[in-house]
Formats: structure tokens, sequence, C-alpha cells
């Protein structure tokens, strides 16, 4: 499989977006932990691959998307595709997280719960860890149950900028 990387500038720091193409395979936080988990989840999900460092249109799409987010003008995903491979029980947290909505918060009980795993908030935090897709597929929009900021792969500091930005863009409901 050939797959393109290219790093994107965010108001929240840099990050790195892989695509086939066909899809948008993960983006991701620039640093160096979170690249290391990166590539072993390429190594899990999509070997045998090779990768070529430079853009292309998905990756471009993803760009314009960011740029959009950012701006306020729009949360909607419905226009990018995505390619989130990953354990069956971690696609249905990734799909539940698509759910909530810019501005909204879901805690990791309430995904278990709506997922019929009551007992599950355990692996529902993982699997929400384990996404490849930062800020398009919302993980940052997790929370504890007592509403406090809790693990996030980019650091809380930009889970708590993320979370601010779309507050106050969905007041607005230009999301």
């Amino acid at each position: 499989m050939k797959l393109f990387t290219a790093p994107i500038e965010t108001p929240v720091g840099p990050m790195t977006a892989l695509a086939s193409d066909e899809a948008l395979c993960a983006l991701e936080f620039s640093s160096t932990g979170r690249m290391t988990r990166l590539s072993a989840r390429l190594d899990h999900w999509f070997a045998p691959y090779d990768i070529e460092e430079r853009s292309n249109a998905i990756i471009e799409r993803t760009r314009t998307w960011l740029t959009r987010y950012f701006d306020g003008a729009s949360a909607d995903v419905s226009d990018l595709v995505l390619d989130l491979r990953g354990a069956a029980f971690e696609r249905r947290v990734w799909d539940a997280l698509l759910a909530i909505p810019a501005g909204d918060t879901s805690t990791y009980g309430a995904i278990a719960r709506q997922l019929g795993s009551v007992s599950a908030s355990r692996a529902v935090g993982l699997a929400n860890g384990a996404n490849p897709i930062a800020i398009i597929v919302p993980c940052h929009r997790v929370i504890g149950s007592n509403g406090t900021l809790t693990g996030y792969g980019g650091g809380l500091e930009k889970k708590q900028w993320l979370l601010d930005h779309e507050r106050r863009w969905a007041n607005g409901r230009l999301f």
C-alpha cells in the first residue's frame, strides 16, 4: 500500500497527516511519542506499506477541513473519507465519537452505555486513546464522569483549547 505523509501547521501545534489515495489514515500531533505510536499502528494495520513524504489530494482536503474548523466555519466531517483501521470495539467507539456534536462533550461511561457495555468505561478510554485521527474523530470531546478533563494524546492544554474553541463557535451554531 502506498501512503503519503505531510506536516500540517495548526493553532494547537504541528500535526502529521497520513493518507492513501482514497482516504485519510491518520492525523497525529507531531511529537516523538505520538509518531512512535503511529508507526506501531501502521505496522499492525497497514503492512505492507510504503510512505512517500509529500501531500496528495486527501491530505489537501484534510488541510482545508482543518482551516475551516479552526476558522469556526465547520466541523462537518461528511466530506472526508476516513480509513479507520482498528479492532471492532475501537471502531464502534470511534463511530460514537463522530456522533458527538462540536461544542458538546460525552463521558467514557456514557459511550460505554451507548454501546451496550455498561462496564466498559476503561475499554472506551483505551479505544479513545487509540484513535488515529485526532480532532476530526473528536476524542477530545470525551471527559471524565465528574466533568474533569482526562487523558489526551496531544496534552490536556490542547484538549481544553479545542473544547473552548468549539464552544465559542458552536454557540453561534456555525459548526
